[in-house]
């Protein structure tokens, strides 16, 4: 905190009550928390960062950085409006190909995550035994000796690092360090890639395109959009660039409007915007597609003409009246569909997370690719395209998510004492993981646990060490974005401003520990700082002839690099699938299996991601909390969405608190009566009922995941987060829910 603005009760009231007027007047325009949190002087005082503006700022004048959101794993490109030495403002790049200036919600909220109260403000260890809270500082040196230590004799084979989405040059620091020190790879999995689909959706693309890369669906030049559970305007995989694409898909071309059919047991936003909303039994999306082939396939329905033997024969001996029986969807209601989707002239079909979160999540995915390749809808415009690698391979991608199966593994390798050193990043397992799948109990197994979370979360609550990262606002990196835009690109993450605290990079302290640890590793390993390996990294796209700039030396292209926010291509570069792998047969027919017998839990339990939380690394931003549910407008807390009929037939209305019981664990929450939902379904949004990360996130609501069964779908190992059956039981108690729903006589918002 900048000296001249410290203020104390006794010399500088006037200061103080000054400060503090500002603060409200900016809460009441931006961040939108009157009502919510109580303002204080002690929370005004953190409005100015702890930081030393840069010796070549001017007083007052704005700097703007290019660099990469990391709220999620999409790799949008930003520009940060910096005053002093501060950052003031986030938004979109308007130069990058992916989000072209557009930015949402979380990404406008990266300030919060610098300027966080409850960040660690330098390493720390456990002085009283994990779990315990009891903190205190340790020097750098001293944490990264420790760990050294550790490693150096330790069987490696015995060391695992467990990771989010990490960024792509994490993931190839880390990944040469384990190589190098004889351990094995390292997993990534969150919460977040489990609802997007991503281990479904690259397995099947191997399988079929002969390829790990993620497809992208063109749905700006759509004229017909069929979401088999894609909720691409909410959260799904690249939500910004699809949202834009929708844009283009409604109003892109004059007289022509895209007509969008979306399949979810859930009124979602994304089914909102569309023209239809087919409320289908959960875990039938690939069913509905099956049926749907086969009418357009067996009646030769659309412009394709046609069918070849090998596509007529994916649809053998389907029933079709046996799969609408199945996905509760009339077969008249099939039949129109068909004809709708069969005569685009550019239609699309898109398998989202929701089919993925089921034990036929794989067979599903299938289904809809299928429809994809018999209305010759793969790498055409408006359909399915790859997307495209960089044309250097100092810049790959990271490989793909973990899948729930190979993770279920490391816990049990953790659980029998085969794992001697855990590193955790960017990922909160205890919070995130279903409690049947046993982590926190095999967690306690492991003798040294290591994490780099910026908070104390879950899980850093239950490490030795915390090794606090950086936020992305403060550190080097890039990310090469999956999904891609209609071109390659790499994006450049650059800071923005100094470090507030005591802080490192883990890309740092990976490079630091190679070099601690000498021989093989160091030699892996090579770069002393993150910053030059960057540069030279980036630096084999120098002279590329299809870069969107020109540099004229090495020196000019880094600078040009920083200053763009990456590199792209300056044309549209579509990468079309070869269906290599579609199968000569008749195409799987698989139902959904669910834990829990229908007699003692009658309701399907449908947890999906918050806008705003995503999968609960959002719920220590306030701004965040404060943001409405689209179609609840709840907020700063959980809630139970219940079908009118259902809440009828069991006496419940709005804010009455009831009992949520799977076979694995019971929850309570608030009750939402919801007409946009099935009867025969339940929903609660994630996010929520965290126990520790900070003071806006602790204690607030529930958290549902404790539901779930551990079920995978065998065919991809995805987590079958939709596979549980629950029960309601009233608790006679009412909590009133906060929900931007009205406004009283003075504009004013109302809790309901």
């Amino acid at each position: 905190m900048s000296e001249g603005l410290r203020t104390t009760n006794n010399n500088h009231k006037g200061a103080q009550k000054l400060l503090r007027r500002g603060f409200l007047k900016l809460a009441a325009v931006g961040a939108g928390l009157s009502g919510c949190i109580p303002v204080n002087d002690k929370m005004a005082r953190w409005l100015e960062a702890p930081v030393r503006p840069p010796e070549e700022a001017l007083p007052g004048e704005a700097t703007w950085y290019a660099s990469t959101c990391r709220q999620c794993p999409a790799g949008c490109g930003i520009v940060v409006r910096t005053i002093n030495g501060r950052a003031k403002k986030i938004d979109g790049n308007p130069a990058h190909p992916l989000n072209q200036g557009k930015l949402c919600s979380r990404g406008q909220a990266g300030l919060q995550v610098l300027y966080n109260p409850d960040r660690l403000k330098n390493a720390v260890r456990q002085s009283g035994g994990r779990g315990t809270h009891q903190f205190e500082p340790i020097q750098w040196e001293a944490a990264l000796d420790q760990v050294a230590e550790k490693l150096k004799g330790i069987n490696p084979e015995r060391v695992a690092f467990l990771g989010g989405l990490m960024p792509d040059h994490l993931y190839l620091l880390v990944s040469r360090f384990l190589e190098a020190l004889g351990a094995p790879a390292p997993f990534q999995f969150d919460m977040h890639s489990a609802y997007d689909g991503r281990t479904t959706a690259i397995k099947v693309s191997e399988e079929l395109f002969g390829t790990t890369t993620l497809p992208f669906y063109d749905i700006a030049n759509a004229d017909v959009v069929f979401s088999f559970g894609a909720n691409f305007l909410e959260t799904w995989q690249s939500p910004v660039a699809y949202s834009r694409g929708y844009g283009e898909f409604r109003q892109g071309e004059p007289g022509r409007r895209g007509f969008m059919v979306h399949f979810e047991p859930r009124l979602s936003a994304t089914a909102a915007s569309a023209d239809e909303w087919v409320p289908i039994r959960p875990g039938s999306e690939g069913l509905v597609a099956l049926a749907l082939g086969r009418m357009i396939v067996e009646r030769r329905l659309g412009h394709v003409g046609a069918f070849t033997e090998e596509e007529s024969r994916l649809y053998q001996g389907l029933d079709v009246e046996r799969l609408s029986r199945e996905s509760d969807v009339p077969v008249e209601t099939l039949e129109r569909l068909a004809h709708i989707l069969a005569n685009g002239n550019r239609p699309v079909a898109i398998p989202g997370g929701a089919p993925a979160g089921h034990t036929n999540g794989h067979s599903a995915y299938l289904a809809v690719q299928a429809l994809n390749l018999i209305l010759r809808r793969l790498g055409q415009r408006g359909g399915v395209f790859l997307s495209q690698p960089t044309p250097v391979e100092t810049l790959p991608a990271a490989l793909a998510s973990s899948s729930f199966a190979a993770v279920q593994d490391l816990i049990r390798r953790m659980y029998d004492g085969q794992v001697d050193v855990l590193f955790v990043y960017g990922t909160n397992p205890v919070f995130e993981l279903p409690e049947a799948s046993g982590f926190r109990a095999s967690l306690e197994r492991v003798p040294f646990v290591v994490s780099f979370s910026p908070f104390v979360d879950e899980t850093a609550a239950q490490a030795d060490l915390i090794l606090p990262d950086h936020t992305y606002l403060e550190s080097w990196g890039y990310q090469v974005p999956s999904p891609s835009a209609d071109r390659p690109v790499v994006s450049n993450q650059q800071p923005v401003v100094r470090p507030l605290s005591d802080t490192r990079s883990t890309a740092e302290i990976i490079l630091a520990l190679a070099a601690q640890l000498g021989g093989e590793v160091a030699d892996a390993l090579p770069w002393r700082g993150f910053s030059l390996f960057l540069e030279d990294a980036s630096g084999m796209l120098f002279g590329s002839s299809l870069s969107a700039y020109r540099a004229s030396t090495a020196g000019s292209f880094w600078a040009a690099w920083r200053q763009h926010g990456g590199w792209w291509a300056d044309r549209v570069l579509q990468l079309e699938p070869e269906p290599v792998g579609f199968r000569v047969g008749p195409l799987p027919v698989t139902p959904p299996s669910f834990e829990g017998a229908e007699e003692s839990f009658p309701f399907y339990l449908y947890p999906y991601p918050n806008l705003a939380l995503s999968d609960g690394r959002g719920a220590n931003l306030p701004w965040l909390q404060e943001v409405p549910d689209p179609m609840t407008t709840a907020r700063w807390s959980s809630w139970i969405e219940i079908n009118p009929q259902t809440a009828d037939s069991m006496g419940l209305e709005d804010n009455q608190v009831v009992r949520v019981v799977s076979p694995h664990g019971e929850i309570e929450a608030i009750v939402v009566v919801y007409p946009g939902i099935r009867p025969d379904v339940i929903a609660i949004p994630v996010g929520q009922g965290h126990s520790d990360y900070g003071r806006y996130a602790r204690e607030r609501g529930t958290n549902p995941l404790t539901l779930l069964a551990p079920l995978v779908d065998p065919e991809s190992g995805a987590l079958a987060w939709g596979a549980t059956r629950v029960r309601v039981e009233p608790t006679g108690r009412k909590v009133t829910l906060a929900r931007l729903e009205s406004l009283d006589g003075e504009g004013r918002e109302t809790i309901r």
